[in-house]
């Protein structure tokens, strides 16, 4: 027989880069930062702004009063919402449901009643 070629070994593919793992982030939380409690917040949006200000409804109050505003664009507003449900469905793994009532804001927040 005549010496025939042998064809080429077929190459796989490089491999993927792993990739690197990300450094973790230093986050200052300055010490005289105030917490704010917050039981309503208005949503409102731009095409390149996602608006949302915190406020505190009381019974029986006419009015509320935003404490804070937080600016952000669409795409940090979206990983926002993916970073609460993660959270919300940790949190009710290790401690049960978070059972919303139906017409909550009815039952907490109707006008006051004229004297």
């Amino acid at each position: 027989m005549p010496d025939e070629p042998v064809p080429p070994a077929p190459q796989t593919p490089p491999a993927a880069p792993r990739p690197q793992p990300q450094p973790a982030m230093a986050i200052e939380i300055p010490a005289n930062l105030e917490a704010v409690y917050s039981n309503f917040a208005l949503i409102t949006h731009s095409p390149s702004e996602v608006v949302i200000d915190f406020a505190r409804m009381l019974p029986n109050m006419p009015k509320t009063r935003v404490y804070a505003r937080i600016v952000m664009t669409p795409m940090n507003a979206k990983l926002l919402l993916r970073a609460l449900a993660e959270n919300l469905g940790k949190f009710e793994a290790q401690y049960g449901e978070i059972i919303v009532p139906t017409n909550l804001a009815d039952q907490l927040f109707k006008p006051p009643k004229p004297d």
